[in-house]
């Protein structure tokens, strides 16, 4: 059983003979507001009559706030480091391009 990820090269440090490459997990997320997070939880407590009559108070006071854009996915990161040798046969990928790892469970 293997699995394939798709990492998206952060960092490299290139130190000579060994080269370090800092990875985090290549994901495509949508970022959603601080306060839409807030406006939904608040509605998810609230019965519809009492939601009804917080809710345009609630907008008004998080309408003077400023806007924060959150990322609704915790990426994984990796680091990596290995012979130049090594990273020179792997066709020495740069900062910004997308490698695939391929984790086998035995």
């Amino acid at each position: 059983m293997s699995d394939i990820t798709r990492y998206r090269i952060q960092q490299i440090v290139d130190s000579g003979a060994i080269v370090q490459i800092s990875l985090a997990e290549d994901v495509q997320t949508e970022p959603i507001s601080q306060k839409q997070m807030i406006l939904d939880s608040v509605a998810k407590k609230l019965d519809p009559e009492l939601r009804e009559q917080v809710q345009p108070l609630l907008e008004a006071i998080l309408g003077a706030q400023p806007t924060v854009k959150i990322k609704s996915y915790d990426q994984t990161t990796i680091s990596i480091t290995m012979p130049k040798v090594r990273y020179e046969r792997l066709g020495r990928p740069q900062v910004g391009e997308v490698i695939e790892i391929t984790l086998s469970k035995k």
